[in-house]
């Protein structure tokens, strides 16, 4: 794609997410990235919709082929998403983690581990009543990418929805690192499952151990170096704009070498941002800086999120609708869901022999745990195949689910079913 042809799709899908938000905001009032998703899955089918009754039109040919050129597996996982989890997790308090860090590490591990098992057997069975014949291998890969919440979706929901902040740091920090978790089970499975059908090399178990620790222990070790390295900088000057930069090239280059040495980008990001928002805003920046720092990535979020949303409305077009396919998203979903509680309810019960919980966090947790436009990409990743198709269509049905009516709705399942004592537990 030449750079000319390039500066035009990005200011059409830029001047698309002002028009389509500013329609929402003023008739239809719903949280900003569920509106964009629901208009601009409103605008695609209605164009699909026309497509079929006038084909000689070709929106549905010329739509595809912008979203090719855009590639959004590409686009999101080694353009956006770095600056999206360093943004999400510069604003989350390292203490309330700290001090529930035994319910999110489980949740993020041992709870996405649950989830993808329960939907890979799950799949396996109802796609080989439907006579879909998905191998197994592609099964536990679909439950690996629909398995950990996004944090994106989740962050953006949290910051309209009055949700407990105990509750709150559990949700933000379980989204935060089973991202980064999910994204690396994801990794080894798909790797598995190429080399299962002759695509790929089989891995040992010895090589899978290796790839994790690789992946996820690496990732954190250079998150924590870049984050250092950024805060001394920072520390040793007193320049708002120029620590801006700073905070920017952290998250360019850190993500960038974390692609090259092949460990956890987003795990990279997550820590850094931790760092850099809590250790880095309280002993390495002056007030004028820190109020500069947090209103800069605050509003490269906003933006970035408008894009990503209106993006994940458009992704329609890649579908292929048959019969099954629709059959196979419908049934995702409660699926998805099911497993996502029996994820939750398992460790928390497990924990609550020591910790205390506030009542109302399994409803609330597997309500709230939305998936977003990481899943969608991950499954745009898989090599071209019927197989591929069944995934995405599943993976597409959960995600505008979660986001359009587990994103509406969430606030009054927090009210429904929170009773938060006066202690506001963990």
């Amino acid at each position: 794609m030449s750079l000319n042809a390039l500066f035009n799709l990005i200011a059409l899908v830029v001047t698309l997410a002002a028009v389509f938000g500013w329609v929402n905001h003023k008739w239809f009032r719903l949280p900003h990235t569920i509106g964009l998703v629901v208009i601009a899955l409103g605008v695609s089918f209605a164009a699909l919709l026309l497509d079929a009754l006038v084909p000689s039109l070709g929106f549905d040919e010329a739509v595809r082929a912008t979203l090719t050129d855009i590639d959004f597996h590409d686009t999101l996982m080694t353009g956006m998403l770095g600056f999206l989890l360093f943004a999400g997790a510069l604003h989350v308090d390292l203490d309330a983690l700290v001090s529930r860090w035994s319910a999110i590490a489980t949740l993020a591990t041992v709870g996405i581990l649950l989830s993808t098992g329960l939907v890979a057997v799950a799949t396996y069975l109802l796609t080989g009543l439907a006579g879909l014949e998905i191998p197994f291998a592609y099964c536990l890969v679909f439950g690996a990418l629909i398995s950990p919440t996004d944090p994106i979706a989740v962050l953006a929901i949290l910051k309209q929805t009055d949700v407990p902040s105990s509750l709150k740091a559990k949700i933000a920090g379980e989204s935060l690192f089973n991202d980064g978790v999910g994204v690396v089970l994801f990794t080894i499975l798909a790797a598995i499952a190429a080399g299962s059908d002759g695509h790929g090399a089989a891995l040992t178990p010895g090589g899978v151990a290796q790839l994790f620790v690789t992946e996820a222990v690496g990732g954190v070790g250079l998150g924590l170096a870049g984050g250092y390295l950024a805060y001394r900088a920072m520390r040793a000057i007193n320049e708002h704009n120029l620590e801006v930069l700073i905070t920017l090239a952290l998250v360019m280059s850190t993500y960038a070498l974390a692609l090259q040495v092949h460990v956890s980008g987003p795990i990279a990001m997550v820590v850094a941002g931790l760092f850099i928002g809590n250790h880095g805003t309280r002993f390495g920046m002056s007030d004028t800086t820190r109020d500069h720092v947090e209103k800069f990535w605050s509003l490269l979020d906003e933006i970035l999120n408008s894009l990503l949303f209106l993006a994940i409305g458009f992704e329609v077009f890649t579908l292929t609708f048959t019969p099954a396919i629709v059959s196979m998203a419908l049934v995702a979903i409660p699926l998805v869901l099911v497993a996502r509680f029996v994820s939750v309810s398992l460790p928390i019960r497990a924990l609550g022999r020591w910790h205390e919980f506030t009542p109302g966090a399994i409803p609330v947790l597997t309500w709230g745990g939305l998936r977003g436009g990481i899943s969608v990409a991950l499954a745009l990743s898989l090599p071209p195949s019927p197989i591929r198709d069944q995934i995405l269509a599943a993976t597409y049905g959960v995600v505008v689910f979660s986001i359009v009516v587990q994103g509406l709705t969430i606030e009054r399942v927090v009210r429904a079913m929170v009773r938060v004592p006066a202690t506001d537990s963990a």
